[in-house]
């Protein structure tokens, strides 16, 4: 038999699995798509996969098929990708034979993928309750106990006896559904996994405790019964919860993608369709404020770009005819006629959605050490349960009390402690974190964050706060002021507001105005024809060579102001550099700005290495070449561009100012500007890690005391029960250790870190 450890929802999958049809070969043939001559990829959502002992097993049992070419299963997400050929030793491929494979094989469902989140949701709450269930009977339980211990009489103890049991068969069947679910659907599938011990452990004492009561006996473990169901449920439901934080980045990058767009056909007229049915030379009419569905090229038409999906910069961008879009880029302030040059499978968000699902299957194969150990748990208590009951039957020569000898075996070895030695820290420090405005996603990235010696940051939003402000203001006239804030108020170009904020209240009102995408705001009045926006549009000349941000006002092409912007480093941001820099961990910057803007604010913060004028798959690059060096690397980003760098490091940080997708891939988002959270965060995870190697240290040395103690015949079922959950209270004491450790000093410096960036370092 094989050894996995068990999803904490497949028991809860079981019942599903049998509501799912296997897809049909046409259904699955049209989700499927060809990456290259004769072969295929199918992706099939498998709701059980749990850990790296269930991704081994599945992998094996599809890449034992001659079909298959190979086989990837992502964690996060619960997706299995199949490459597999269109005909194998001349007769063609069945697809339904895959799906097939993982459901006998190993006896999880599979069908075609879809979203899970709703899936998610519902087994968390249905582990939710089980700890309540379970606890409150538990305690209800304890408190009968309470009155036998003290002496009843055996009428009333008898009473009390029953009155258990019927509390505990219910609080048994509802609660322990997970794992009785769990471990037969292993033992059917010929494997073996840490549930069967603890459904046999919660059976065997129910039983014999039952038995007792019938028989008048004076003792019973209804107690322990309960109480070892109610800590297991709390592990597994802090290790859900701390699990599936992680799973929302795709699915929120593909939501970028609108559903479909506005087709112009050949006769002039207008026909809507999905998105997977545009293809190469379509002609699509993009309204302002809709995203663009594929890439393409401009036909017509001139408006502002945000580009912050391509290079994360906050600037729009201006676009007319000829030039190219990209899908998933949001139109701004004008309408676009759009030729498409590519499908949406092979689009730019498509490309870096596949990033992103690359990035997290690799990501996905960390392993444990709880989920290692598990392989030889189950076995072990087994064997050495089987071992006592023999034992002291054969030698002992009495069955009834070798069968409560092998009862403690199994409940003071239950997993409690072990299962609880990584959740718990975990969720500790995803407290302690929050106390300082820093939010865990997913508790697995502590102990990778722990690891790191290199960390690389966006710039852009990042390093900076992304938000220009004026810096010339005192060298112009309050009048030129005046007419340009009048003017910018008109537009939500961040440029436009930024001068329309440092202009004052009393501006000067204009009413033939209107706003040329991607040029600037014209106003036509008595003096002239006022412009306000690039140099080119204000006064028919070229754009400065500078690295700062300009606006030009202008009166009939003579210009009378030039508005310079600049950006703001993040408050700490210098002190947070150098915190990494005495924490041994190497810093560098990769951003998709121009070079002379990166390399002066590298040279302000004292960082040596950077690279500029980066795209989304450059970063990634990037990202891969430190860690094929043997570095670990932690990714600090804000943007939709950054996201497949942070799902492809080893773990990532975004700020709250993030776009969503930026958000949703990252492991840690720290809520305020201070760039202190990232040696902060480094910190704390790093006490965590000792504090987790402690508890397994822990429960290690508790089942070393323990184990030869319940052998040897010296521990009821009720005192195994106390000494686990004991073991169980030990771990959680030591983890909330945690919140008494000291704040590291990372702000420290008498450096003021929250001033403008230097000139030649400004936003371009």
């Amino acid at each position: 038999m094989t050894t996995c450890c068990a999803p904490g929802t497949e028991g809860a999958m079981e019942l599903e699995r049998l509501s799912h049809a296997l897809p049909s070969p046409e259904e699955l043939l049209l989700s499927s798509r060809t990456i290259e001559p004769g072969l295929r990829q199918t992706d099939l959502s498998v709701p059980g996969v749990h850990c790296g002992a269930c991704i081994t097993t599945i992998e094996k049992a599809l890449t034992a098929l001659p079909e298959v070419e190979r086989a990837r299963v992502n964690l996060s997400t619960k997706r299995v990708s199949i490459v597999w050929k269109e005909s194998c030793d001349g007769h063609v491929t069945d697809p339904v034979r895959l799906v097939q494979t993982i459901v006998d094989a190993t006896g999880y469902d599979a069908h075609l993928f879809t979203n899970a989140e709703e899936a998610g949701d519902r087994q968390q709450r249905d582990l939710i309750r089980a700890v309540a269930v379970s606890g409150f009977a538990a305690a209800n339980i304890m408190l009968l106990s309470v009155s036998v211990w003290s002496g009843a009489e055996a009428s009333t103890r008898d009473l009390f006896h029953w009155i258990s049991a019927m509390i505990a068969a219910p609080a048994l069947v509802y609660a322990g559904r997970f794992f009785y679910r769990s471990a037969w659907t292993a033992i059917r599938h010929g494997r073996t996994n840490m549930d069967v011990p603890i459904a046999l452990a919660i059976t065997l004492s129910y039983a014999v405790s039952l038995w007792e009561t019938m028989h008048h006996g004076e003792h019973v473990w209804f107690d322990a019964t309960v109480s070892l169901l109610f800590f297991l449920l709390i592990g597994r439901t802090l290790d859900h919860v701390m699990r599936d934080r992680a799973r929302a980045a795709i699915s929120g990058l593909a939501r970028l993608s609108p559903r479909g767009a506005m087709v112009m056909t050949a006769d002039g007229g207008r026909d809507y369709r999905p998105v997977e049915e545009i293809r190469p030379g379509d002609r699509l009419i993009i309204a302002a404020g809709e995203r663009v569905p594929v890439d393409g090229l401009v036909e017509s038409g001139r408006s502002d770009l945000d580009l912050s999906i391509v290079n994360g910069e906050s600037a729009p961008v201006g676009i007319g005819v000829g030039d190219p879009v990209q899908g998933g880029t949001l139109n701004l302030t004008g309408p676009l006629v759009v030729q498409a040059t590519a499908g949406a499978k092979d689009s730019f968000l498509a490309e870096v959605i596949s990033l992103m699902e690359a990035a997290e299957g690799g990501r996905a194969r960390y392993r444990r050490i709880a989920d290692r150990a598990a392989q030889l748990y189950s076995p072990a208590v087994h064997l050495l349960a089987l071992f006592a009951f023999l034992g002291w039957g054969v030698f002992g020569g009495d069955w009834k009390q070798a069968m409560l000898i092998s009862i403690a075996v199994l409940i003071i070895t239950c997993p409690c402690a072990l299962g609880l030695a990584v959740p718990v820290v975990q969720v500790v420090a995803a407290g302690r974190l929050f106390k300082d405005g820093i939010m865990v996603k997913d508790g697995s990235a502590m102990e990778r964050l722990a690891e790191i010696d290199t960390a690389l940051f966006d710039k852009t939003g990042t390093l900076t706060l992304g938000r220009p402000r004026l810096v010339n203001g005192r060298e112009i006239g309050a009048g030129h002021l005046s007419l340009a804030g009048g003017l910018a108020m008109h537009s939500r170009h961040p440029l436009s507001q930024a001068l329309y904020r440092s202009a004052g209240n009393a501006l000067p009102r204009f009413d033939d105005i209107q706003e040329l995408p991607g040029q600037g705001l014209q106003a036509h009045t008595e003096e002239g024809v006022y412009r306000l926006g690039n140099r080119r549009f204000a006064c028919g000349a070229s754009a400065g060579a500078g690295t700062t941000s300009e606006v030009v006002l202008s009166l009939d092409g003579a210009e009378l102001a030039c508005f310079r912007f600049e950006d703001t480093l993040r408050p700490d941001a210098s002190a947070a550099i150098r915190a990494l820099d005495r924490a041994g961990i190497r810093t560098g910057i990769l951003s998709g700005d121009r070079a002379p803007v990166v390399r002066a604010l590298a040279d302000r913060l004292g960082i040596s290495s950077w690279k500029a004028d980066l795209a989304p798959r450059d970063k990634v690059d990037a990202v891969a070449d430190f860690s094929a060096q043997g570095a670990r690397v932690l990714m600090v980003g804000d943007g939709i561009n950054d996201a497949p760098a942070l799902a492809a490091a080893h773990v990532s940080i975004a700020p709250a100012t993030a776009a969503d997708v930026g958000r949703q891939a990252a492991d840690f988002v720290f809520m305020h500007d201070s760039l202190s959270a990232v040696p902060l965060a480094i910190d704390v995870s790093r006490q965590a890690g000792r504090l987790i190697r402690q508890n397994f240290a822990l429960a290690i040395g508790y089942n070393v005391i323990a184990v030869p103690i319940a052998l040897a015949g010296y521990a009821t079922p009720l005192i195994a029960a106390v000494a686990m959950s004991t073991s169980s209270i030990i771990v959680v004491a030591n983890a909330l250790r945690l919140n008494r450790a000291s704040r590291p000093d990372v702000s420290a410096s008498k450096v003021a870190d929250s001033g403008p960036v230097p000139a030649e370092a400004r936003l371009a």
